[in-house]
């Protein structure tokens, strides 16, 4: 898993590349956690991120009540096919704001 942090106004855009899995969820995690602090809206860019699995969105879902508990959110972009069916299943797309384009999530956090 690969993740790179960009700072666009007030929100953390993180874009992930590879495999959200077990084996990295807990990493990333901490990673993300420790900017929490200074900035509560976090959008996922995943055009890279081609699995993920019970751990990732375990991972995702932690963040999503961190940032909440802060006054912020965590909302999703660019969300890959194969990925989108876990969402799916498990019907963890309930709980996120899913935008199509990073462009698109990026210009909701101005609303």
């Amino acid at each position: 898993m690969e993740y790179k942090f960009d700072e666009v106004g007030d929100v953390l855009k993180i874009g992930l590349a590879g495999r959200l899995v077990a084996a990295c969820s807990e990493e990333v995690r901490d990673q993300v956690a420790q900017r929490l602090e200074r900035f509560p809206n976090i959008l996922f860019d995943l055009s890279g991120m081609t699995h993920i699995d019970s751990s990732g969105l375990g991972v995702l879902v932690q963040l999503l009540q961190r940032a909440n508990a802060q006054g912020g959110t965590v909302k999703l972009a660019a969300l890959q096919p194969h990925p989108r069916i876990v969402f799916d299943i498990t019907k963890v797309y309930r709980v996120f704001e899913i935008f199509d384009t990073v462009e698109q999530g990026l210009a909701s956090f101005a609303k």
